[in-house]
């Protein structure tokens, strides 16, 4: 399905899309609430709070994501602005404190998710809770969406909203092998390897990766390979990526969830991009021609830009919010 969103005309192509959202947008102030959620396997997790009535939306990040990326604090304002509460959550090792465990995150991993929503109703059983997922965070949120459907369990979620999603893993790592999109790879393995040797100066390396150089890792799958999954319990990079992939979870779906997409993202390729009989009847995949990868953005001018995916988010997640806001 086509959506309304029209690309603004000073932001032609991908990548200017990709960048100005990521390097240009002002930092957005935020009255934020921190707070440290203890897990059952000795680590943590620090979640952020915005706002303080109405309904729940649980925001999960892309890779070296945090608090203070652009698009986080853009949605954080517009739950804000809307008279709801936002709830940012820090994938393990992401809010700028390593993790205690050698372990961390991954695009399948979806343990973490669902303690936080199971914190998340237990405080407050009445209230509705919704959640919303960039990239990595996206593809996270549709695989928990699809093994709760799969499940049979009553999925506690009124809505849901995924934003530039790696379908399929394998086929975005290879993609950023290629063309302008090897400078998203060089940039995100440099930030990769710079937590890897902070969080393991002090903490001792597992065997399975104790012999890893990690600055002669330099691609995608050679760091998955060599770190992401022997420390997650998978085979290899291949196996990780098979098992971790979100397109083959869509159809098992049974939450309301938009999916917001641009057939130009530099982060994957068409060919990774869900067919329409591949999504179950509950979801929504709005494809737009244009607006890189977290981008999305419109306006006559460059001195007055215009984030469109805020509004149609939030537009989105009211149609399905109860008229009761507790």
């Amino acid at each position: 399905m086509q959506n309304q969103f029209k690309s603004a005309w000073w932001l032609p192509g991908p990548h200017f899309q990709t960048l100005w959202a990521a390097l240009l947008r002002p930092k957005i102030k935020l009255s934020i609430r921190s707070e440290r959620l203890e897990l059952a396997d000795g680590d943590f997790l620090d979640l952020a709070w915005v706002g303080n009535t109405g309904p729940r939306v649980l925001i999960l990040h892309g890779l070296n994501g945090s608090i203070d990326s652009p698009y986080a604090r853009g949605i954080l304002q517009a739950i804000n602005n809307r008279g709801w509460r936002g709830v940012f959550m820090h994938f393990r090792g992401c809010s700028g404190e390593p993790n205690r465990l050698a372990q961390s995150y991954h695009s399948g991993e979806t343990g973490d998710l669902q303690t936080v929503i199971t914190e998340l109703i237990h405080r407050e059983p009445n209230s509705p809770l919704f959640a919303i997922g960039y990239s990595l965070g996206g593809n996270v949120l549709l695989k928990w969406l699809g093994e709760i459907g799969e499940s049979g369990i009553e999925n506690p979620l009124k809505a849901a909203v995924a934003v530039s999603i790696p379908f399929e893993l394998a086929k975005t790592a290879e993609h950023l092998k290629t063309g302008f999109s090897r400078l998203y790879q060089w940039h995100l393995l440099r930030e990769l390897s710079a937590y890897h040797h902070r969080k393991f100066k002090d903490l001792p390396k597992p065997s399975a990766i104790n012999n890893v150089d990690v600055t002669k890792l330099k691609t995608f799958w050679e760091f998955d390979n060599a770190i992401t999954a022997p420390l997650h319990g998978f085979k290899s990079a291949d196996d990780y990526y098979e098992k971790s992939s979100s397109r083959q979870y869509l159809a098992k779906i049974k939450t309301p969830t938009l999916i917001l997409h641009a057939r130009n993202d530099p982060f994957t390729t068409l060919n990774a991009l869900p067919e329409v009989h591949e999504v179950s009847s509950y979801v929504s995949l709005e494809l737009s021609e244009h607006g890189g990868h977290v981008g999305f953005i419109s306006g006559k001018y460059p001195w007055k830009p215009i984030y469109w995916l805020e509004d149609r988010i939030m537009d989105y997640l009211e149609s399905y919010s109860c008229a009761d806001k507790s």
